[in-house]
Parts: C-alpha cells; structure tokens; sequence
C-alpha cells in the first residue's frame, strides 16, 4: 500500500510527460506538413505577426513565435526550476547516492555530444551551434519508453527523469553564460533584488499566489529588457517558490476529524441548506486545505498538464515548420554534426561515465537494470527536440538557413536515436516479466 502511495505522484508525472510526448510529436508533423504546403504563407506570416503594447517611452511588441519562445517557454523553464528543486529536497537527487548515477550519466551526455561538435565542424560560423545536441527531451524519451509498457522496469523511467532533469540544469546553465546577449546590468541587478525578496519571504514561510504573479512579470520584462533570456527568470523564480506546508499532515487530519464532527452535529440543516455554523466550518476547512498544501507542489500539478498539453505542442507548432525543397540553402555538414552529435554522443557520453562509473565502484546500477538497458537509455537520450530547437534559435538568430539546417539535423538525430533506442529497450526487455503490472 505504501508503496502504491509513494509511486502515484510519479505515475502520474510520466503518463503526463508520455502523452505531451504524442501531442508534441503531433504538433512536429502538423508543422512540417503545414510549412511544405500550398498554405506556407500563412504559416509564416501567422508566426510572424506582431502583438505587444506601448506607453510613454516603454514598447513591448514582439512577432507571436517570439512571444511563444521568450513567455511561454518561460512558464516552461519555471515549471523545469520547481521540478530541480523537489528533486533536490525531497526527491531522486536529494542525497549525492541518489544524484551520482543520474549525474555520472548526464556529465557524459554533455560533454561528449559537445566535443564531437566540436571536433566535426569546420565552419567557425556555426561553431556557436554547439550547445544543440546536448539536451534530452523528457516528453519524447518518456513517450517512447510508454510504448514499452510494463517491459521497462520503473528504475529505468526514474533513472531516465533524473539524468533529463541533470540535463536540463546544464542546458539552463548554457543559455544563461553562452546564449545570452549584451547583458544590462542595472535592469539585472533589479531584477536580482525583486527574485531576493520573493526568496526571504519563502523563507518566512509567506507566499500570496498574486504578489508573486506581479513581482514573476516584473523580474520576467527586467530580464527580457536585460539581455539575459527571460526563460532564466523562469528558474530562478522557482526557487523563490516555498515547498514546505504550513500546518503538517498529522494536523491537518486533527483539524479535519474535528471540522467534520461539528458539521455533522449540527442539526439544523433540514431542507438540505447549510446552517451558519456549518458554513463557518466549510470556510475553515478551505482555510486549513490551502494551509496543508505545498505551494511548490501545489503549482508543479497545476502546471504540468499546461505545459505537457499546451505550451510544448505551440512551441513545436512554431518552430518545427521547416520549408524542405531543393531551392533551399541548407549546411549539411551542420545537419550531420548536429544529428551525430545527438545519436552518437549521447549514446557514448552516457554510456561511457555510467560504465567508467560503476568500474570505479563510484555508483552502482539501479535494482533491476542491467547495462544493455542503459545503452538503450543512453540512445533515447539522443532525442533532443524541445530543448535543441530553442537554443538552435537563440544560436543562429541571425542566420535563418543555418536554423533551418539546425532543425532538420535534430529531427533526423531524434528520429534515428528514437527509432534504435526504442528497438534495443524492447529487445533487451522482451523476457522480462514484472511482477506488479500496474505500474505505468
């Protein structure tokens, strides 16, 4: 039964990640038929048009992809920083036991689909491509794992959740010291100031939904106007978020046995309408629910169907839409890299630091897993849509065709990492019998 309880939140999160997996592969095809149709015009000039609003001598107008990719993806990000900060106080990488396996594994995915780029591109003008291949997209890897069902253990969907969140720090870690631009340092600074206040009263324990709406806008337009990306603000404000709850479980329960003694001894409420008192208990009892949730928590679940069924879907929509003819000028040694760099560094990156870790005796495999399964993981890392896709464009911003060819070498290296990685889990796993077929 514990463990039934202890494993729901985290069901819940994968058939979440699994099916924004499908509606964001969805969203992939729509946008590449839509862009080589007779209706391309449309698509372009649909992304293209401008919304914003001015006054006195502040303009904020911006074309809707960039509205999707600096605000939405914002919302993104931020649920990404709530994600880190569970994981870190309460979750898989809450102790360095847990963290050493997942972070051995992402190192490697790093670094090696880095220095292949590195070592594969000639041309010094798409050397600042070389962030692209190294970011796992969680929705896509977690929905090819679902189509294993329950012949992938749980270990290996909790292993693949941690090493993508490690991931996922190093690729904040890069947009914000790489991809960033001119950088104004006093809008930063207030910025800083607004995210430290927010951080003091998280940590005296007050948090007002509305303040920190308005403050989240405020540090959201300083970054944008700052020139770091405002996707960063999104993490950062994460963290300023409280996780613990006000009142304990334990009292919460206390408060709700002797609420609901008083509704139930109260005896005038014929006709089925609550009494006064019954009223003043209900209220009480809304009081005391909010007091028991975790506000971190409390926003991840709201959000998470948002960004999985929503914001992923029109971020693929945006920006998947590449014009595929003859007459187009693409760079296919960057295709290549970027599509080499995904497949065959992740597959080497991780597979290698998992091994060379558990030789050193400086981790150890997860219960169930053998390493045949990791090299399959360690494939399926290689599907990079999401996270590649935006730094392509913070990467070439000023150079479409080589955005273009960025986009198609992470579609052709997700579609080949996913294809193989898929095979090999589903070879490696097809005797294997799980006793508890409930899980995912």
């Amino acid at each position: 039964m514990l463990k039934k309880i202890i494993r729901t939140p985290f069901q819940k999160f994968v058939k979440t990640e699994s099916l924004g997996g499908i509606l964001l592969f969805g969203a992939t095809i729509i946008a590449l038929i839509w862009a080589n149709s007779s209706f391309v015009q449309q698509y372009e000039s649909l992304w293209q048009y401008k919304i914003g609003f001015s006054f006195q001598d502040f303009e904020l107008e911006k074309p809707l992809i960039l509205w999707i990719n600096d605000g939405l993806m914002a919302i993104f990000f931020f649920l990404i920083g709530l994600e880190l900060k569970r994981e870190f106080l309460i979750g898989e990488l809450n102790t360095i036991k847990k963290a050493a396996f997942p972070f051995f594994a992402a190192l490697g995915g790093v670094i090696v689909p880095i220095a292949l780029f590195f070592i594969l591109n000639k041309n010094p003008e798409t050397a600042r491509g070389w962030g692209i291949p190294m970011a796992t997209d969680i929705a896509f890897a977690l929905a090819i794992l679902k189509l294993l069902g329950n012949r992938v253990p749980l270990s290996i969907k909790v292993f693949l959740t941690a090493f993508a969140i490690i991931d996922d720090i190093g690729a904040v870690l890069v947009i914000a010291i790489f991809y960033s631009t001119a950088i104004n340092w006093m809008l930063l600074i207030y910025a800083l100031l607004l995210i430290s206040i927010l951080a003091f009263l998280s940590y005296k324990k007050i948090y007002i939904n509305y303040v920190f709406l308005v403050f989240g806008v405020i540090v959201w337009i300083l970054f944008l106007k700052s020139g770091i990306h405002p996707t960063i603000a999104g993490v950062l404000l994460a963290f300023t978020i409280p996780i613990r709850q006000k009142i304990n479980i334990k009292e919460y329960a206390n408060q709700l046995t002797h609420i609901l003694g008083n509704i139930k001894s109260d005896s005038n409420n014929q006709n089925n309408i609550l009494s006064k008192n019954q009223i003043t208990q209900i209220e009480d009892l809304k009081t005391c629910t909010e007091k028991v949730k975790s506000p971190l928590q409390d926003l991840e679940n709201t959000l998470h169907s948002f960004v999985a069924y929503f914001i992923m879907p029109v971020f693929a929509l945006s920006n998947a839409g590449v014009i595929i003819n003859t007459s187009m000028k693409l760079d296919y040694s960057l295709i290549f890299n970027i599509a080499i760099g995904l497949f065959v560094g992740k597959l080497v990156g991780v597979s290698l630091l998992s091994y060379i870790g558990t030789k050193l005796k400086i981790i150890a495999l997860p219960t169930g897993v053998n390493f045949k399964q990791i090299i399959g993981v360690a494939i399926l890392a290689g599907v990079g849509f999401t996270m590649s896709i935006f730094i392509a464009n913070l990467a070439f911003v000023t150079s479409p065709s080589y955005i273009d060819s960025a986009k198609i070498g992470i579609l052709l290296g997700s579609l080949i990492s996913g294809l193989i990685g898929y095979t090999i889990l589903k070879l490696t796993n097809k005797n294997l019998k799980i006793i508890n077929k409930t899980l995912v």
